[in-house]
């Protein structure tokens, strides 16, 4: 087994990012968190590879500037898998690259099956790749010389994936589309915060009434204040399935609540004071939740269209199949194409009338990249048209 060095100090960076530097052609980077043990998503191991340069593995905390390491590979391309996972972690620390290609969205793009890094490794160069730790505690150290191995291996060989990948785009004719989705993630806000993100407690579905709901936000709450205090995850301090236990056994003392047997988890009992107020303040608050979650702009689910939007619903079942059929043509999963979401918002509420230039339109303010509304605006328009028409009457239109 080979041995890795972690560097963990501003002058081994700075020595790093110069060799960096004069390396060749795109860094392959990835980041390991504590997915599951922090509350953070920070990084806590970030691994570059360069040819002509070297692997280094980085301990983001004890080092704190990567200017050094930007300045040396910014404007070269950077190589992931799964991008969209690392940039969050690495723009805290000022980490941004000017273009990426990401390997697993190549791999979705050209309709491989397997689109996990080591079946993607494995498949376009042979290559056995060991995943044992992807799930493990990357915040605790000294990390093991065989999860530092792992980590390097994760960044070894993609740049020679980028590369086999990069040629089958080239001959399937989607080096374009790969570009345009490249380009999307890197550019892509961060979510915005959910307006009640208490309610995807797991479990939520078996309170009922409007004051339980109350205490159910409270004590989601009190978990999420002092979770991020302590920089753990939430789940490893109380479960989910424990605070609606609290909630549905209605405990009439904080003695009580301790003698909920399925009110369980490492601060269950230690920070009993601090659930027990939260139970109270949520049965002394004026501001009750709705029954169920309100506001935004979600849509209703497609299985309640029939009864509250037909004609959307004949639009929806008219076009979804005509667009899983090109999907099929360029052999690619439809979501990759065009997600359902989208499709779904244009057939909701269309452009009037439904011609292909207004599908364009309508496509884009949505989020749709040029390449999907090239591959799918006509045949959208063209499955509205049919949805009202019928097919013999679109096909006289038509003509």
């Amino acid at each position: 087994m080979a041995e890795y060095d972690v560097i963990d100090d501003l002058a081994g960076l700075e020595a790093a990012a110069s060799r960096l530097a004069e390396g060749s052609g795109p860094v392959a980077v990835d980041v390991e968190r504590a997915s599951g043990f922090r509350y953070s998503q920070r990084a806590y191991l970030i691994q570059v590879y360069r040819r002509d340069a070297g692997i280094y593995l980085f301990d983001p905390p004890p080092i704190g500037d990567f200017s050094a390491l930007q300045a040396a590979i910014g404007d070269a391309e950077w190589v992931f898998h799964a991008a969209s996972q690392d940039l969050p972690s690495l723009r805290e620390l000022d980490l941004v690259p000017r273009s990426i290609f990401d390997t697993e969205l190549a791999s979705r793009l050209l309709g491989r099956e397997r689109v996990g890094l080591g079946a993607v490794v494995e498949e376009t160069l042979g290559v056995t790749l060991a995943k044992a730790h992807s799930a493990s505690d990357w915040s605790q150290r000294p990390l093991p010389q065989e999860w530092l191995e792992y980590a390097a291996l994760d960044v070894e060989h993609l740049i020679d994936v980028r590369d086999a990948l990069a040629r089958e785009l080239d001959v399937q004719g989607k080096t374009r589309f790969a570009a345009e989705e490249f380009q999307a993630v890197l550019e892509r806000p961060p979510k915005p915060a959910r307006e009640e993100p208490w309610r995807r407690l797991s479990g939520l579905h078996t309170v009922r009434g409007r004051r339980n709901l109350a205490i159910a936000r409270a004590l989601w709450v009190a978990r999420e204040d002092f979770a991020r205090d302590e920089d753990v995850s939430p789940g490893r301090l109380v479960p989910d399935r424990s605070l609606v236990a609290a909630v549905l056994a209605d405990p009439k003392t904080k003695q009580d609540l301790a003698r909920v047997k399925d009110f369980t988890g490492r601060a269950s009992r230690t920070q009993l004071d601090r659930w027990w107020a939260a139970i109270e303040a949520g049965r002394a608050t004026p501001d009750l939740p709705n029954d169920r979650a309100t506001g935004g702009d979600s849509l209703p689910p497609p299985r309640a269209w029939a009864d509250r939007n037909p004609a959307a619903d004949a639009r929806l079942k008219t076009a979804r199949p005509l667009v899983e059929a090109v999907a099929t043509t360029l052999d690619m999963p439809v979501e990759n194409l065009l997600t359902p979401e989208l499709l779904r918002r244009v057939a909701w509420a269309p452009p009037e009338p439904p011609t292909a230039a207004g599908i364009e339109e309508a496509l884009a303010e949505l989020g749709a990249r040029p390449w999907q509304i090239e591959q799918t605006a006509q045949v959208i328009a063209d499955a509205f048209v049919v949805s009202v028409q019928g097919p013999s009457e679109a096909s006289e239109t038509a003509s």
